[in-house]
């Protein structure tokens, strides 16, 4: 296994999913079946059912977020419900609770918040 692939437990391949770039904001609802990019700011909620969403270094998202699968390796503030994993960097910051079958916190993450584990189905 490479490294790039122990780093990120369901690869987003960047040239695939949609990015925010640092100098956006977006506020509002952002809605979708792809893998999303946040390198900016999102303020409000985002649904991706089907997709991933990576917070990156530089990003910030203040919203109710359900998705499929989320890496913070940024800032989130807000309730995440995931399908399937969470993960936390050791970059990332969290607040706000946190609903998922997986969930992981790198040892440097700050999290603070409830964790509530889903029964795999």
């Amino acid at each position: 296994m490479s490294s790039s692939e122990k780093k990120n437990p369901f690869p987003i391949h960047s040239e695939k999913a949609a990015r925010l770039g640092p100098a956006l904001v977006v506020e509002g609802e952002i809605k979708g079946e792809e893998d999303v990019v946040v390198e900016g700011q999102v303020r409000g909620k985002v649904t991706l059912p089907a997709g991933d969403l990576l917070v990156s270094d530089s990003g910030r998202v203040e919203a109710e977020i359900r998705v499929r699968n989320i890496t913070v390796r940024g800032e989130v503030i807000g309730n995440i419900e995931a399908s399937g994993r969470v993960v936390i960097e050791k970059t990332g910051r969290m607040k706000g609770n946190i609903t998922a079958q997986v969930i992981s916190v790198e040892e440097g993450a700050q999290f603070k918040g409830a964790i509530k584990i889903l029964n795999k189905t």
